[in-house]
C-alpha cells in the first residue's frame, strides 16, 4: 500500500512538472523574445554546463545552508527546550523571541554582512536567522502541548530525567522542527541566493546572476531550475527524515 502510494506521488510530480513545461513553452511562443528562452534550451544549456563546475556552486550552497540549518536547530532546539519546560524562562524570553520575530530577516543582511564580513560567516548567519526564531517558538510551543500526565506515567515506572527527555519531550519537539524547517526552508534558499551575489565566486546565487550579467539567459534559467533542484531534494530529504522519525504520526 505504501509503495502504491509512493508510485502515484511520483506520477503526480512527474505530471505537473510536465504541465509546467507546456505552460512554458506556450509563454514562450507567445512572448517570442531572448529573455524567455524555450524549456529546450534552457535542459539543453543545463546539460551542457560543466560537471566540476556546477559541482562546486552546488557544493558551496550546500554547505551554507546545512551549517545554517544546523546551527538554528542546536540554538533553536536548546533554547524552545527551556522555555517549553520552564515557566520561568519563558516568562523572561518570550518577550524577546516576539520582539525580534517579526524583524524582516532579509533586511539585516547589510548588519550582519558589516559586522561579519562578505565571507561566509555572513552567509551562514543570515539563513541561521531565518529558521531560528521559528524553531524556537515551533519547539516551545510543541513541548509545552505534550500532556503532563505523560510525564507521569513514565515516573511511576522509574524512568530518568534523560529517558523521559528522550522518549516524550525529544519526539515531541522532532515533530514540529520538521514541520518548521519544511516550511521555512524556501525562505532560507531564498536568502542564500541574496547573500551569494556579494562578496562569493561560487555559489548558486553567483552562478546564476553571473549568467545574467553576460545576458546567458538560457544557462541563467538553467541555474535556477538548478536551485530550485537543490530546494526540492532538501524537501524530500525532510520529507523522508519525518517518515523516518515520525512513524507513530505517518
Amino acid at each position: 500500500m505504501v509503495r502504491k502510494n509512493r508510485i502515484h506521488h511520483i506520477i503526480r510530480l512527474l505530471f505537473v512538472f510536465f504541465c509546467m513545461n507546456v505552460v512554458w513553452y506556450i509563454a514562450y511562443l507567445l512572448m517570442n523574445h531572448s529573455i524567455l528562452p524555450s524549456p529546450f534550451a534552457v535542459y539543453n544549456a543545463m546539460f551542457h554546463l560543466g560537471g566540476q563546475e556546477i559541482a562546486l556552486n552546488v557544493g558551496y550552497s550546500l554547505f551554507r545552508i546545512f551549517a545554517g540549518v544546523v546551527l538554528a536547530l542546536i540554538i533553536g532546539l536548546l533554547i524552545g527546550l527551556l522555555m517549553g519546560r520552564s515557566l520561568t524562562w519563558n516568562k523572561l524570553l518570550d518577550p524577546v523571541v516576539y520582539l525580534t520575530y517579526p524583524v524582516p530577516k532579509i533586511a539585516l543582511l547589510p548588519v550582519v554582512m558589516l559586522f561579519f564580513g562578505l565571507g561566509e560567516t555572513s552567509k551562514i548567519l543570515m539563513i541561521m536567522l531565518i529558521l531560528l526564531f521559528q524553531i524556537i517558538i515551533s519547539v516551545r510551543d510543541g513541548v509545552k502541548a505534550i500532556p503532563e500526565n505523560t510525564y507521569d506515567v513514565l515516573t511511576s515506572i522509574g524512568a530518568s530525567t534523560v529517558q523521559k527527555f528522550w522518549h516524550v519531550t525529544l519526539p515531541g519537539a522532532l515533530s514540529v522542527i520538521l514541520s518548521t524547517i519544511r516550511i521555512s526552508l524556501g525562505t532560507a534558499i531564498s536568502v542564500l541566493f541574496f547573500t551569494e551575489i556579494y562578496g562569493t565566486e561560487h555559489g548558486m546565487g553567483f552562478f546564476i546572476m553571473d549568467a545574467w550579467l553576460r545576458l546567458d539567459y538560457p544557462e541563467m534559467y538553467a541555474g535556477i531550475m538548478l536551485f530550485s533542484l537543490v530546494g526540492f531534494v532538501l524537501f524530500l530529504l525532510v520529507d523522508y527524515l519525518d517518515y523516518k522519525f515520525m512513524k507513530w504520526r505517518n
